[in-house]
């Protein structure tokens, strides 16, 4: 049976304890602590697979892995989200400012190198919880929008979940589809617009966009 590397090395919290976690936090009655998440994804990382094979890739993944955690000893908590993927949850006195400072140091300082010399880069997006966002799923997809931006502004970059302009719900959708997606906002207490959202990136996710 093989074994993960990179997971027996680093030992971080998964996936899955990630989401447990901050919907616990958001589900919770106090609601004054400072509550942040940083999403960061190594840039270009396929190609590092593809070129040097995954074992070199694993290196890579645990080296900056460990710088990570280095970096946010005693602030706050590390998990691999999936594959080339980090999450951070901060939780206490940190303001979003400060966050976003540490991670930019993190991402500047970070000094790791493809076998021909080639510097690793990470690209980071940060949500807070309560002003962001108050679900999981939300939160979640703020960060990460906030992380896709930061790569497709050049990747290397540090960025901040930002107010997203909306727009009216218009003929792309069927009045039975309307009618549906009215019961189901209704049922779970979350507004239409946040379900459509969740529902697209699904979308853009499957076909990798």
């Amino acid at each position: 049976m093989k074994t993960n590397k990179v997971n027996e090395v680093l030992q971080f919290q998964d996936a899955q304890a990630f989401e447990e976690r901050l919907s616990a936090i958001l589900a919770g009655e106090e609601k004054e602590e400072n509550v942040l998440i940083a999403l960061m994804d190594v840039d270009h990382f396929m190609a590092v697979n593809d070129t040097y094979g995954h074992e070199t890739g694993d290196d890579i993944l645990i080296a900056i892995g460990r710088h990570l955690e280095k970096g946010v000893e005693g602030c706050g908590d590390m998990y691999r989200i999936r594959g080339d993927e980090f999450g951070i949850i901060f939780q206490g006195e940190m303001e979003k400012e400060d966050v976003f400072l540490l991670m930019e140091k993190l991402r500047s300082t970070l000094d790791v190198k493809t076998p021909a010399g080639d510097a690793i880069t990470i690209s980071v997006g940060i949500a807070a919880a309560f002003e962001d966002a108050n679900r999981y799923q939300e939160l979640h997809r703020k960060a990460e929008s906030a992380m896709f931006r930061a790569k497709y502004a050049g990747s290397n970059k540090v960025a901040l979940c930002r107010e997203e302009k909306m727009v009216p719900k218009t003929s792309h959708y069927t009045s039975d589809q309307l009618k549906r997606l009215n019961k189901l906002s209704k049922r779970e207490g979350i507004g239409e617009a946040i379900l459509l959202r969740e529902a697209l990136d699904i979308l853009l996710k499957r076909y990798d966009v």
